[in-house]
Order: structure tokens, then sequence, then C-alpha cells
């Protein structure tokens, strides 16, 4: 594989697999660096908790792929056939469709063209006005708190659960070399933690090789960790960093314009 088709990407795990097919069709050779491991977190007395009393919260809100394999494999062995009350939401399509595929539910999204992040989800009608609503907020150990702290200030009763953890990585002895020396077409990224994890690991090439992130907030953080070629994907999904990896590295045959913030 040459340098010239090499492109890094960073989610975990099967996670990585629909974006390798996306950029491959492309005629990218695409590297997932192995840099994160998801372990699902033993259950605790607040998790049993929550699922027995899972028919009294009105909204269900999942952040991630990982985390709704978590509650899906929960639900399943307090529930065997799931309350009628509840409303799930989903941050991004690629974690809207596990809940639907583990648990055939109707999924809540962002809405179109405003990107899978937190900041899009709560713009829903149907999380605005919540006094006194039960919620329920799945995801992973850390992470950031925007939404439990607006919902709680829309007058939510939040428990938030955190049902894995997130270990990250260092770089495998190829893929460090790759980084330090910026021997590789685009690197994409789409979570802050692994930004930040990722950054000390790339030299000055690479930091002035294209960086493909999956919102405003994301290419705020590169550009104060010293990135400079940065090219914001219209969100998460495999097709949109594809499309913005095909703008940043003119695989469309388009001309590339590295100072433009938004590509994709």
């Amino acid at each position: 594989m040459s340098q010239a088709s090499r492109v890094l990407i960073t989610r975990p795990g099967e996670r990585a697999r629909p974006l390798r097919e996306a950029l491959d069709a492309l005629g990218a050779e695409s590297v997932a660096l192995e840099v994160m491991r998801l372990e699902a977190l033993p259950e605790t007395q607040a998790q049993r908790s929550a699922w027995l009393d899972f028919d009294a919260y009105r909204h269900v809100i999942v952040v991630s792929p990982f985390a709704a394999d978590c509650l899906a494999e929960a639900l399943d062995r307090y529930w065997p056939q799931l309350p009628l009350g509840p409303r799930f939401y989903a941050v991004g399509a690629a974690t809207a469709e596990r809940l639907h595929r583990h648990l055939g539910v109707r999924v809540r999204v962002p809405p179109p063209g405003q990107g899978d992040t937190s900041e899009a989800l709560l713009t829903l009608a149907g999380l605005r006005s919540l006094s006194e609503q039960k919620v329920l907020l799945v995801a992973g150990e850390g992470g950031r708190p925007l939404l439990a702290e607006t919902l709680g200030a829309r007058g939510a009763r939040v428990t938030r659960l955190a049902l894995y953890r997130r270990q990250c990585l260092p770089p495998a002895p190829e893929a460090a070399v790759w980084l330090a020396r910026g021997e590789y077409r685009a690197l994409v990224v789409t979570s802050g933690e692994l930004l930040e994890h990722l950054a000390p690991w790339c030299g000055e090439a690479a930091l002035n090789q294209p960086l493909i992130v999956s919102s405003p907030r994301l290419a705020t953080l590169a550009g104060s960790l010293g990135f400079t070629k940065l090219h914001t994907a219209t969100g998460a999904t495999p097709a949109a960093l594809a499309a913005a990896v095909a703008g940043a590295c003119n695989l469309d045959g388009a001309e590339p314009d590295h100072d433009d913030l938004d590509k994709g």
C-alpha cells in the first residue's frame, strides 16, 4: 500500500467496517488504526433499577452504536416484550439503525442537514419542554455533559447510565511511523477524545496532512491542537465522511482547497 492512497481511520472495532467500505469504493486504501477499545461495564445497582423501571421513562436517548448494543442486551434480559411508553432517540444514524435492528423501535434522530451531533438532537420539538418528564440517557463513561445539562435545564429528570468504557491504545509501531512522518493521504477522526489522544503522535508533516472531522466542534479542537488542513464532513455517517475524504484528497476530480473548513 502506498502513502499516496493510504487513508487512516480511527473508529473502533466493527464500527470501522462501513467507513472502510465507503472509502475503498472511492479507490482509497483505508487502514483502521485500532487505537480505541470499547468494553461493556459490569451491571450496577443503578442500572438494574433503571431497567426494572424502564416503562416509567418518557424519553430514552442513546449516544452511540455500542451504547445501543449494551442497552438492547440489558432490555432483552429484563423486558421480553418492550413497554410502549418510552420514545427512543439517537444522536446519529448508525445508532438509530442499531436500535431499530435490535429492538424494532421507531427512533428519532437529528433533523436532516444538521449533522449527527448532540446539539442537533436537542433541536427536536419533543425534547424542548420536559417539565418533570423522566429521561434516560444511555452513554459511555465520561463524554460531554451537554445533553444531561441541557435536558435538566429544560425541566427533565435525567438519569444518565454509563454502560461501557473507552480505552485509548497506542498506535501499532507501523502506524506510529505513519503518524510521525505524515505518511498517509488523510486521517479521519470523529471523536474529540481520539483526536486529543492522537495529536502527540503526529509529527509536523502529519499536522499538515488533510484531517477529516465530523463536526465544527471537532474542527475547532483540531485547530487548537495544531492541525492545519481541516475538512469538516456534513455528518458522521460513512457516506458523509467518505465524501469529505474525496473532496480533501481530490478523489472526485475536484481541485482541493485545504483552507476550507466546511468540506463534504
